[in-house]
């Protein structure tokens, strides 16, 4: 029989950091994080990551291991989460994947990533280019269509034509080799359980995360972080909430003081 693997993922704010942290105490189990900005040091509030007390109710895993200009991509992701997996199932505990970072999330269901290593000169070079010139030299390289790649995304365009330039291979060509490769956890039989709210309540603890957020010191966490190097990742950087306090702090963006009833 194959070793089970129990994955929670749900919406921001739904609850998953409470829900996961019962279920891990009541079956002796470890959690590890499927979260892409979890991975980053002192990258805390902004995503609403396990702090310090709740992490000592049960061990986590896949936290705060890069630093903040560093880049967890995929293939680096699945790497270490079979390491982590490896190691706690070894142990005799359970795991519990956490988190609702989706593509990261996919890899327990399938192949995800290729082996394509990007030269620091491409990733530099493509970077530099706007995100209609990257989308036009995308299509020359497509004839075929661009399949589902979401154009409006600057990350997402800018690592599919990465891996064009370097492969000399369309999209098409390189997610059907993805497609053939063996999955990172074919060896375990996955359990998935999504948690969900009514919208009207998602909204209100949301607003309500938003808030406490902000009174815990977000805007000095960001710019504390921006000091640190969170520019030079790019990714991260723009992630919901810290891309917010980042327009704010740069001028581009004024907050909206919440107005409590006395």
């Amino acid at each position: 029989m194959k070793p089970v693997l129990h994955v929670l993922t749900g919406c921001t704010a739904a609850g998953k950091t409470e829900w996961a942290l019962r279920w891990a105490e009541a079956r002796g189990a470890e959690i590890m994080s499927c979260d892409s900005l979890a991975v980053l040091s002192r990258h805390g509030r902004g995503h609403g990551q396990a702090d310090a007390r709740e992490r000592a109710r049960a061990p986590h895993h896949l936290i705060d291991i890069l630093g903040v200009a560093e880049r967890m991509d995929v293939a680096h992701y699945v790497a270490r989460a079979r390491a982590a997996v490896e190691e706690i199932t070894a142990r005799g505990r359970p795991v519990l994947v956490a988190g609702g970072s989706g593509f990261y999330l996919r890899s327990f269901f399938g192949p995800v990533a290729d082996e394509i290593a990007v030269p620091a000169t491409v990733r530099a070079a493509v970077g530099g280019l706007p995100l209609a010139e990257a989308v036009a030299e995308l299509h020359r390289l497509n004839p075929a269509g661009l399949g589902a790649l979401d154009t409006a995304n600057p990350r997402r365009v800018q690592r599919a034509l990465e891996r064009c330039r370097v492969s000399g291979r369309t999209l098409a060509e390189l997610a059907a080799e993805i497609c053939r490769r063996a999955p990172a956890f074919a060896g375990w039989r996955v359990v998935l359980t999504v948690l969900e709210r009514p919208p009207a309540e998602l909204e209100l603890r949301i607003a309500a995360r938003v808030e406490q957020m902000l009174r815990a010191g977000l805007a000095a966490e960001v710019e504390h972080l921006l000091a640190a190097g969170l520019r030079e990742n790019p990714s991260a950087a723009a992630a919901i909430g810290y891309r917010e306090v980042i327009a704010v702090i740069d001028g581009r963006l004024r907050r909206r003081r919440s107005r409590r009833k006395s």
